[in-house]
């Protein structure tokens, strides 16, 4: 558990740095961050997620790798109407909402196609992992210039 946390703050520290030119994309994987608030304290909790952009929304999947409980990023996001999301060197707030029902089918296959570890994880587990599809609120908010970032 330690080491994945140390993983995910190099992750999250290495991607706002470059702006998502390192960390952007994981073997092939689109990555973006999610900021949510915790639930419990109220502190801002950053997490690099796999997405696919289908719609017009940036779709995650709450699958904690197939695990029985749901990822905490999920839990604290059902508490609050939006979260900030930074894509490349673009940081913006997202609205949030589930999949419909009759649409879960097809996020599926388009989630599927491109990270096929989710194949593995809806098979792991009985609870129906939530897709979730953020959209874009308002406009966005640029991240410092690489250049910046390189002599920070």
């Amino acid at each position: 558990m330690a080491n994945w946390i140390v993983f995910t703050r190099a992750h999250c520290a290495i991607y706002r740095g470059t702006r998502g030119l390192v960390g952007g994309s994981l073997l092939g994987i689109q990555m973006l961050l999610l900021t949510t608030k915790g639930r419990k304290t109220g502190r801002a909790r950053t997490l690099p997620l796999a997405y696919v952009e289908h719609k017009g929304d940036l779709v995650i999947v709450a699958s904690n790798g197939g695990s029985p409980q749901p990822p905490a990023w999920w839990l604290n996001l059902q508490s609050a109407r939006t979260a900030q999301v930074q894509v490349g060197g673009e940081r913006f707030e997202v609205a949030w909402k589930t999949a419909p029902p009759e649409e879960r089918m097809e996020y599926w296959r388009k989630l599927q196609a491109a990270i096929p570890a989710y194949r593995i994880y809806r098979v792991r587990t009985q609870r129906e992992i939530p897709i979730v599809l953020l959209r874009r609120q308002g406009p966005g908010w640029e991240t410092r210039p690489l250049e910046s970032a390189a002599h920070a």
